[in-house]
């Protein structure tokens, strides 16, 4: 009976789903979210290749459930004329935008020696601002006052902070779009002050302080 139940064991192990690697690469376990107003709107689902077909299109803060990368692939394909979105090369070319992180990670790696995804959610973490500012009108005149930011927004405004320094460091420069992601994600992760996301982030802590 026991060896019947311990051959039971090792046919069960043997036939337990294989661990999934984004890009058969890099391991989703090892990531952590150490913020934790932001545990609950990043999602670290593994999957090899991160594309949902937009099933949380029509599902309301559907966005917290998309794997975190395939949401910086959205942010990535506004990226064709540089003051017009989803137009020009990458409008709507979601292959070619997962194409893109798929070389950028290979870069993150090679600098840095960690996992990319890690470091791609260090970098959310650093660039994501905490207070905004909103206009409120009050006796026929509009006052601006600052508000604490939600969690989803957050993690909205950190990947376009990000994706917006790679458009404005590679359009028109012999600076691959590759290497101008990597080079972004790895410099907001480590907070630099040269980061294009970082100062876009001390920039509007700044309005909304004095918005106070």
């Amino acid at each position: 009976m026991v060896e019947r139940r311990s051959l039971e064991g090792d046919i069960m192990s043997k036939l337990e789903e294989p661990k999934l690697l984004l890009f058969r690469k890099w391991d989703w376990g090892e990531v952590k979210v150490n913020d934790l107003g932001l545990q609950s709107v990043i999602c670290l689902k593994p999957a090899i290749i991160p594309i949902s077909l937009g099933r949380h299109e029509h599902k309301k803060f559907g966005k917290a459930e998309v794997n975190i990368v395939e949401r910086l692939a959205n942010v990535l394909m506004h990226f064709g004329r540089k003051y017009a979105k989803n137009t020009g090369r990458m409008g709507g070319k979601k292959s070619k935008a997962i194409n893109i992180i798929k070389a950028a990670f290979e870069i993150i790696h090679l600098k840095t020696g960690q996992n990319p995804v890690q470091v791609l959610i260090k970098a959310i973490e650093n660039a994501s601002p905490n207070e905004d500012t909103t206009r409120i009108a009050y006796g026929g005149i509009v006052y601006h006052v600052s508000v604490d930011v939600s969690p989803l927004r957050r993690v909205d405004l950190a990947l376009r902070f990000i994706s917006e320094g790679v458009r404005e460091t590679s359009f028109s420069s012999p600076i691959s779009v590759e290497e101008a992601l990597a080079n972004e994600i790895i410099m907001a992760a480590n907070n630099d002050s040269n980061s294009y996301a970082i100062k876009k982030k001390n920039e509007q802590e700044r309005i909304a302080m004095a918005s106070r």
